[in-house]
C-alpha cells in the first residue's frame, strides 16, 4: 500500500503547473471539455484537454485570489509546504466559492499529513465541482494513506469514470483491485 501511496505523490506535481488566469469552475468551456475528455481514446488529445480544464480550474477573477495561488503554488513547488498552506488558508476565506483554492489547501494538507483537513477540503471542493477528478483521485491518496483501500478504490474509479485516462487513477485502481482481490482469496 504504502508504495502506490509513494507512486502517486508525483500527481500533484502535475497539477503544479496549470496557470492562474480568469474564470473558475462554473466556466461554461468545462462541460464541452469534459464531454471530449470522457470520449477521447487519443492520450495527447487527453492531455491536452486535461491541461485545458486544469487551466479554467485556476482562474479566478479576483487579482488577490490570482496572486495568493501563484505564490501559494511556488511554495509548493519549492516544498515549503507550510507557507503555502498559510496562503491557501487565505485563499478560502476570500474566495469561499473558489473550489481549486480548497483543492490546493487539500493537497497541501495531504503533504502534511493531515488527512482528515484534506478530506475535509476535498469534499468541499468536490461541491463546488463535482466533476473534478484531481479531488476524487486525491481522496483516493489520502484514503490509501489511511489504510482504507476499498474506500480509496471507490475515489479512484469516480476520478476514472469522470477522466478515463487519468494515469495515477487508473494504475492506482489497478492495483488496489489486485490487492482487495488477493487478500479475499
Amino acid at each position: 500500500m504504502r508504495t502506490i501511496a509513494m507512486a502517486l505523490v508525483v500527481a500533484p506535481a502535475v497539477i503544479l503547473n496549470a496557470a492562474a488566469a480568469l474564470a473558475d469552475q462554473s466556466d461554461p468551456r468545462l462541460a464541452k471539455l469534459f464531454a471530449q475528455l470522457k470520449a477521447t481514446k487519443d492520450g495527447d488529445t487527453g492531455s491536452a484537454l486535461t491541461r485545458s480544464i486544469w487551466e479554467i480550474w485556476f482562474q479566478s477573477k479576483n487579482p488577490a485570489v490570482r496572486q495568493l495561488v501563484s505564490r501559494g503554488q511556488a511554495h509548493l513547488r519549492a516544498r515549503r509546504f507550510r507557507i503555502a498552506a498559510e496562503l491557501f488558508n487565505h485563499v478560502v476565506k476570500i474566495a469561499p466559492r473558489y473550489a481549486e483554492g480548497w483543492n490546493r489547501r487539500a493537497t497541501v494538507r495531504y503533504l502534511l499529513g493531515n488527512h482528515k483537513g484534506s478530506l475535509a477540503d476535498i469534499e468541499r471542493t468536490l461541491k463546488l465541482e463535482p466533476r473534478h477528478f484531481g479531488a476524487l483521485s486525491g481522496r483516493g491518496l489520502v484514503l490509501l494513506a489511511l489504510e482504507d483501500a476499498k474506500l480509496a478504490l471507490q475515489s479512484f474509479e469516480a476520478a476514472i469514470e469522470i477522466h478515463p485516462k487519468l494515469p495515477g487513477a487508473n494504475l492506482n485502481a489497478e492495483a488496489l483491485r489486485r490487492q482487495i482481490e488477493k487478500n479475499e482469496i
